[in-house]
């Protein structure tokens, strides 16, 4: 994908809600007569960081957290599922099975690139019911859905866990100003570092981890619902159901 096609099929939202969030931080620190400098500070980001990302890759299995991490570039450029794409491909095989039956669909099956659409058309040359085809496609379903769910659940135990390293980070900090009470140049940095990772705790967290677990669940409600609708269309398919009233249901998913 060049850099135009990339820009284009980015989440503009995403990075507007971004851009607006990081400014409005940004601008009142610079209204309260505050430098943007004291906001970047190496060891509060590494103990944050460092930590959240520890949390959760020790609650969750490993299949679940590279999944997980995997899904967070959804939040950006949102998987290519064409609704109305696949109502048009499904009801030019209803028309085509209307016409010729549907083992004439046999040869469709090689130019599917979609592996659950594909599976799903193979089931339907075989000659499987429409109760059957929906039996084993509502188990790659389920199966997709548990998973994706789980995934989208580690950005928002990130978020929950964020806010209390943030806590820990804050307490070294002051136990740095602690030890270095003698020493007075030594107390700024320690100060900065304690409540620089409670800012990133919490802005982490709230501008970042949970808004993209969020936007995750709903991106895994519209696939599910795509998933729904090529299983309904199939179903019409292998019941010989009217290529009209089919496309006229699978609309119903889009629009």
């Amino acid at each position: 994908m060049d850099i135009r096609r990339l820009v284009a099929a980015m989440d503009k939202l995403t990075i507007l809600g971004l851009v607006i969030g990081l400014t409005g931080v940004m601008t009142g620190q610079m209204l309260e007569g505050g430098s943007l400098s004291i906001l970047f500070q190496g060891a509060a980001f590494m103990i944050v960081f460092g930590g959240t990302l520890g949390a959760v890759m020790v609650q969750c299995p490993m299949l679940v957290f590279i999944t997980a991490i995997k899904m967070g570039k959804w939040a950006f450029i949102e998987p290519a599922l064409n609704g109305r794409w696949l109502v048009g491909q499904l009801t030019d095989w209803s028309i085509l099975a209307r016409k010729e039956g549907i083992l004439a669909l046999d040869t469709r099956v090689s130019s599917v690139s979609d592996p659950f659409l594909k599976k799903g058309l193979q089931l339907l040359v075989d000659g499987n019911s429409a109760e059957k085809i929906r039996e084993v496609l509502d188990v790659d379903i389920h199966k997709w859905e548990q998973l994706r769910w789980q995934s989208a659940r580690v950005w928002e135990a990130a978020g929950g866990y964020s806010p209390t390293i943030g806590i820990i980070g804050a307490v070294l900090g002051l136990m740095h100003v602690m030890q270095n009470l003698a020493d007075p140049s030594k107390l700024g940095a320690g100060i900065a570092v304690a409540f620089v990772a409670t800012i990133y705790g919490v802005a982490f967290a709230n501008l970042f981890f949970l808004p993209i677990a969020n936007k995750l669940k709903t991106i895994i409600m519209r696939q599910a619902d795509i998933y729904e609708m090529i299983v309904d269309g199939l179903m019409g398919i292998a019941n010989g159901d009217n290529p009209r009233l089919i496309e006229i249901k699978l609309q119903g998913y889009i629009e």
